[in-house]
């Protein structure tokens, strides 16, 4: 299916995806949700795909199997995140961390602190997963909307980048991996500096953002009291996702897996530490999952399942064997390709490029690019990776303000990690 000419059915797809983009970009002046958009684009898309090339049943529950498995698993592992995170925000557990704000100091320190701890953990744990738990601390520690939505953009790009360097930090890097296509030694020792070298220059431009005289954060940050088991339930729901990276490696054991295991375990243990209590029924999940935003799930699952029959009908992987054709050089084909990464979402743009470039010797200078590029490619447009997705629906980002403000910082970004890499590595 890949190698059919463009038909009709490829026009307008393309068309129906570009009409929803254009819908998610001026969302605030259309007035129109971004989850909308995205719904529409995907249950648009696939009915005209089975329509047009009259699929079998059978042929059907294979490309369901195929295409929709893997968007389910990230909208599972979101949805358990997302839950994980309210529970022990309602339970006022992140005090544990924000108490500590006394001896962190300035709006700049904490930036400098929060990317950091982003960039390293992400390494080991999923850039999902510590983008999302950064946003929920950002809530305690950054009162001012506009000014957490900063710090909410460098998280994304310190995830990104510090899934690079990591099989197992960021979704593509653990598709590579799974393939043959990039080991763990060479891989974390030609990019990481890279990728570091990129989150810092971001880091040090968003820092201008902040005066270096600006008050000490905890004069301003409300200390509400913790409810009862504050602690155990933070504890609690931190445990998992420090065993995440070995249960994911040594058992194979998929992370929305851990993830709802950890809401199981956190129920369980909510039932019965407040069921006795009159006026704790706002800290049992039963109360916590009337709070989750459905709109950052769906939105989500509509950008995953219409970028996947974009990638179905092979039009992303003519994308790929364009710029394959016209680009001559192995750096030059991977900027490209993290070009395009942004705009069509990484995860998919990865899926492609292993089906062209699947021959290619392992950890060769293209695979590492790519890891790199497509990684580090995907910080540019805020639907470019999934923890920009999460961060879009999480915190009401809209698409030009992440244009404005961030876009030129990313690109910056991206563009001194390849230039270290091939003055380093090459």
């Amino acid at each position: 299916m890949n190698n059919i000419e463009f038909s009709i059915l490829h026009y307008l797809l393309i068309t129906l995806f570009t009409l929803g983009y254009l819908a998610i970009i001026f969302e605030p002046m259309l007035k129109l949700n971004k989850a909308a958009s995205a719904l529409l684009m995907a249950t648009g898309s696939w009915p005209l795909f089975l329509g047009y090339f009259h699929i079998s049943k059978e042929k059907l529950e294979q490309l369901l199997k195929e295409y929709l498995s893997p968007a389910s698993y990230m909208v599972f592992f979101l949805l358990g995140a997302l839950v994980l995170v309210e529970l022990i925000d309602a339970h006022k557990g992140f005090r544990v961390i924000t108490d500590r704000c006394n001896n962190i100091g300035s709006k700049r320190k904490i930036l400098w602190l929060v990317g950091l701890l982003t960039f390293f953990l992400s390494s080991f744990l999923d850039n999902l997963t510590i983008t999302i738990i950064m946003l929920a601390l950002l809530r305690k520690l950054i009162p001012e909307a506009n000014e957490r939505k900063l710090f909410g953009a460098l998280v994304v790009i310190a995830a990104n980048a510090g899934g690079i360097w990591s099989p197992i930090g960021d979704i593509t890097k653990t598709m590579l991996s799974k393939e043959g296509t990039i080991t763990f030694f060479p891989v974390n020792h030609n990019l990481f500096l890279p990728s570091f070298i990129s989150f810092l220059v971001s880091l040090l431009l968003f820092s201008l953002y902040f005066k270096k005289n600006n008050l000490h954060l905890c004069n301003k940050i409300k200390k509400d009291s913790v409810e009862p088991g504050a602690k155990t339930i933070f504890y609690l729901g931190m445990i998992p996702l420090a065993f995440l990276p070995a249960l994911k490696i040594g058992l194979s054991f998929p992370p929305f897996m851990t993830l709802l295991l950890a809401v199981g375990m956190l129920w369980l243990t909510t039932d019965l530490m407040h069921s006795n209590h009159k006026g704790r029924n706002h800290l049992k999940i039963t109360s916590i999952l009337s709070k989750i935003d459905v709109t950052v799930v769906l939105f989500f699952l509509g950008i995953l399942l219409a970028i996947s029959s974009l990638e179905i009908t092979g039009i992303l992987t003519r994308l790929i064997q364009s710029i394959n054709q016209h680009v001559v050089t192995p750096t030059g084909k991977s900027i490209v390709i993290g070009l395009f990464s942004s705009v069509f979402n990484n995860i998919p743009i990865v899926t492609a490029i292993s089906k062209i470039y699947h021959g290619l010797p392992p950890n060769s200078l293209l695979w590492q690019m790519i890891a790199y590029c497509t990684g580090t490619g995907g910080s540019i447009l805020i639907v470019g990776s999934i923890s920009g997705i999460a961060f879009m629906g999480i915190e009401k980002v809209d698409f030009l303000w992440y244009l404005k403000k961030v876009t030129p910082i990313a690109l910056l970004s991206y563009f001194s990690g390849i230039l270290f890499y091939t003055l380093w590595v090459l």
